[in-house]
Parts: structure tokens; sequence; C-alpha cells
């Protein structure tokens, strides 16, 4: 692929590969540190046996994450408006899970949940570019299958970068985003490829402070000359292809999601079998920059139901919300266009006969109690509701999960699925149908939020969720704005969570939170126990 006109003249920087790689890390760590920084047939149980008998070699696996994809935005699980015409279309060949869970709100808990099959209050990744606990840096999808699998990654998401570094001793090829980018502003990811998360904070805190960077070290008369002109000469090039702006990870990296679609493709073909190929695509996160051709698909006047407003509201109007959550539909619309462009491609290289796609997210999205995004302490199902379906291969029938099902479930059943034994460590189980659901009735799924919590401390101020049947308990602690610390809602009739039924549940509400209470003491005990 071609490089952008800035990448292309960084490139050709020698960077010598101790002394100064050393300085600066040294520097970056520095700024970090004065800076106080502190995720329709019946069911049947399917043996990997009956998909690999005769087979040489184990399966591939494929994920497609897409970042910020709530399922309540999606036509093919029941939303109103025409999204995911493609998805459609894939669920009729796939196992679509109707009730599937994230851990966590935003992406560093809820990927590092997935890639870890643990929660957030195990792997400690509470935080936006966070470092997980030391245990569970060995203790993930990519170390687990290391051995017998070549593993390559990617991402447009620097949060994702940062958990990829914590990984890299088990990843096979790292992809940098810059690769598939228009252009990249930070430097971060081109000097320090195992130092990112430091070197990105230390980067981003000079910057913040209006000082310079160091020019011998990082050019910074390039850097304030050549990169803005760059910025402006691909507005020019692409601004009609994509009027509300150019698609960015909001932390200067500026792309297109077709190139890592066509990618994607190119790459599946070449790679050494058996692999896992994971990659986390930006789109549809916010800004909502969709392709001209999905402008104002949808201005039909549709509104969802109106919801109390409880704490943690963020004082946006209705109008606002409404419109933020037409340019969203709009988005998801778009990636679904380009997913559907995926599909296709895999079905014409045959790649779709002998590997495992799973298609999920890693949270949702919230417009709604005058609140939009994910950066909040609430937990509800907008945000913590996301898609996954699973294609095996040479899939052509649709089987429906209704069962509740977790993120932190799937390293589990990848591990199940290339015949590998499951680690004692995890916290989640083998999904359905790949092993029998009749044993789903007693138990919980949980979800944390803790962005105010130290990952070095026990969990005391967090949103905690726990869901057990049809029951959700979201409980509050350590908050010093929110007083009704605690709410329960019968997802089974009431899927919007308008009601709170603690005042009416009273006792079932007590019940439920000693034993989401019980987790949290257990998952604490770690603490106590010097394990962590």
């Amino acid at each position: 692929m071609s490089e952008g006109p800035v990448e292309g003249m960084i490139g050709t920087m020698g960077v010598e590969k101790y002394s100064r790689r050393d300085l600066l890390k040294w520097l970056a760590l520095l700024a970090f540190s004065s800076s106080g920084i502190s995720s329709a047939v019946p069911q049947t149980w399917i043996q990997p046996s009956q998909r690999l008998e005769g087979a040489a070699k184990p399966p591939n696996f494929l994920f497609l994450l897409f970042d910020t994809l709530s399922a309540r935005h999606l036509s093919f699980l029941g939303y109103p408006r025409k999204t995911t015409p493609n998805l459609a279309r894939y669920a009729e060949r796939a196992i679509v899970y109707h009730a599937h869970t994230a851990a966590g709100n935003f992406t560093m808990p809820a990927t590092a949940s997935l890639l870890t099959g643990t929660y957030p209050w195990s792997h400690g990744g509470y935080h936006l570019f966070g470092m997980l606990r030391e245990p569970y840096v060995q203790r993930n999808l990519f170390r687990e299958l290391a051995q017998d699998y070549w593993i390559t990654t990617f991402t447009h998401n620097a949060i994702v970068t940062g958990l990829f570094d914590q990984f890299h001793a088990s990843i096979d090829q790292i992809v940098p985003s810059r690769d598939l980018a228009l252009l990249s502003l930070p430097v971060s990811d081109r000097f320090f490829s195992h130092d990112f998360i430091s070197s990105f904070w230390g980067e981003r805190i000079l910057r913040a402070s209006g000082r310079e960077l160091p020019g011998s070290l990082f050019l910074s008369f390039l850097d304030q000359e050549i990169r803005p002109s760059a910025l402006e000469d691909l507005k020019k090039r692409f601004g009609k292809q994509y009027p509300r702006g150019l698609p960015t990870n909001l932390y200067g990296l500026f792309f297109r999601l077709e190139p890592a679609i066509d990618w994607i493709q190119e790459r599946l073909v070449q790679l050494e079998k058996p692999y896992l190929a994971y990659c986390h695509l930006f789109p549809p996160h916010e800004p909502y920059a969709t392709r001209q051709d999905f402008i104002d698909t949808f201005i039909d006047g549709w509104a969802p139901p109106s919801k109390p407003v409880l704490a943690f509201s963020q004082n946006i109007s209705e109008e606002e919300l409404l419109k933020a959550r037409r340019f969203y539909d709009e988005y998801i619309a778009f990636v679904d266009a380009e997913f559907g462009r995926l599909l296709d491609g895999l079905d014409r290289s045959g790649i779709l006969e002998d590997t495992y796609v799973i298609v999920t997210a890693d949270h949702g999205q919230l417009f709604e109690r005058q609140i939009h995004g994910h950066d909040t302490s609430t937990l509800y199902e907008p945000l913590l509701h996301i898609p996954l379906l699973i294609l095996t291969p040479g899939q052509t029938f649709r089987q429906d999960v209704y069962h509740r099902t977790s993120c932190v479930d799937l390293l589990p059943t990848i591990l199940h699925l290339a015949g590998k034994p499951l680690p004692t460590w995890m916290e989640g189980r083998v999904l359905p149908p790949f092993r029998p659901a009749n044993d789903e009735s007693d138990r919980a799924i949980y979800a944390v939020e803790a962005k105010r919590n130290p990952n070095s401390a026990p969990l005391q101020t967090a949103t905690v969720v726990m869901i057990q049947g049809r029951y959700k308990l979201i409980s509050y602690f350590g908050y010093e704005r929110k007083k009704d610390d605690t709410e329960l809602y019968d997802l089974e009739n009431d899927p919007e969570e308008i009601e709170n039924l603690v005042p009416v549940k009273g006792s079932l509400a007590q019940e439920l939170k000693a034993e989401l209470q019980a987790a949290v003491d257990s998952a604490n005990r770690g603490f106590i126990e010097g394990t962590f």
C-alpha cells in the first residue's frame, strides 16, 4: 500500500535501535509520571471433531470487531431502521446470539475481557490507556494459541494498539495502524513498537502543554509544517466523499474503511494456516463520518421511547440526541455495506470453508437519558448489548441462541474449537451450541465500569452490573453524586429499562445485591491474598 505524503517522508528517518529509543522512552515516562494519570434449526452441541474430522490442520479464526456497534441499532435484530441488510444476509448462514453482553462500556475493559476471558475486576483494565495486571498480560487469546497458530492483528483504535503492545510477545505480526491510514499524526507507534502506552501519553501531554517536541528526535519542524498541509490536502481529495469530515480515531489517525476491508480480503489468502486474524475496525465509533451515499438515509421522523433521566446526565437535549442517533445509524449502514463487500470476497476466495468467522463489537453506544456516547458511568443495555455472529466452516443454515452470553465466553469457545484445554483462570464458558445449554439458568453475567478506581486497589468506586435470568441489577458504589445506589430491571418485560423495580421488588433487589457483593468481594480477595 502506498504511503501518505507525510508517512513517506518520516519513513526515511533513521532511528538508532537502542540509545535514541531509550532516551525517548524516558522522556515519555517522565511526562507520563508528572501528569498524575494513575472496554431456524434445533440447537445442538457442536463438537470440534464434527468440523475437523479428516482435516489436515486445525481451523482458522477470523475476528471482525466493529467498535461501538450496539445490537440495539441493528435491523436484523429488530431495530426499525434498515441499518444492516448485509449482516442480515450473513445471519441467515450463521449462529446468531440474541443476548450477548459486553463486560464494559468502552474499549479498554471490554476488549481486554474478550481477549483474556475474564471480567475487568480481574484483569484490571479500567482506564482509557491502562495497563493490565501483570498475570493477565500472560493470560490471553494470543498466548493460548501462539504455539500452533500464525497470529496477525490490526486495529484503527489506539487503545487496542496499547493492548496489542502488552500482548506482543505472543503475536506474530502487529500491522501498524498507520499502514492502512491516510495520515497518522502521532509518532508513538512508529518509534516505540513495544512501549506504546507510555510514549503515547508522553507525546500527548507534551503536545497539550504547548511545548515543542524535541526537534533532533521527532523532526518537529516537519511535524509542524508538513502534517497540517498533508491533512488539508486529504480534505480536498476526499471532502466530497466524506462531507461530515474524514474518518478519524480521535487521536490523530485519519483513515478510510474501504482499504482496510480490501486488505483483510487480500491478506487472508496469503496467511500461513492455521491462523488467527484479529481485526478491530474503528467505525461506527464517533465522529460519525459516513460516506456521502449514506448521508440523510434515515430522515424518517422516528424516535425511541422516552426514558427517565437518572444520575450522570450530560444535559444533552432530546433534539441533539435524535440527530446524533440518526448520524450513527447512517454510519452503521455504511459499515454494513463494506461488511457485505467483504463477505462476498470471502465467499469467492473459499476462506469460509475452513475458517470460523466471528463478528462482534467491544461495546455499544447511548442516545438516551440526556447522555450521548459511552464516556459515562452508566451501564444500560444500549451500551452492553452487542452483536455476536459466528459462522462455522462451511455453514449454510441459521441457528439462533437466546441464552444470555458474555464476551468473556469467546476465549474458552475458541480454545474449545481449536482442541485446546481450558485454563482454570478464565471466567467465561464455552458458548452454546458448542456445549449443552441446559445449565444456563443459574448463571450470572457481569459488567464493570471503574474508570475512577485504580487497578492497583480493590474495587471501591464503580458501577457493576449483574444479569441473572430475566433480571438486571445495576449497583453504584463509591460515587458522591449517585444517591440511589441500586436499579433493578426486568429485561424480559421491560427491555428498555424504563421501570426501576427496586420500590416494588425490594427483597429481590436485596437478594441479588448480596450475590453481586459476594462476587465483588471474591474479586477483591486477590488484593487481600496478594495475588494481584
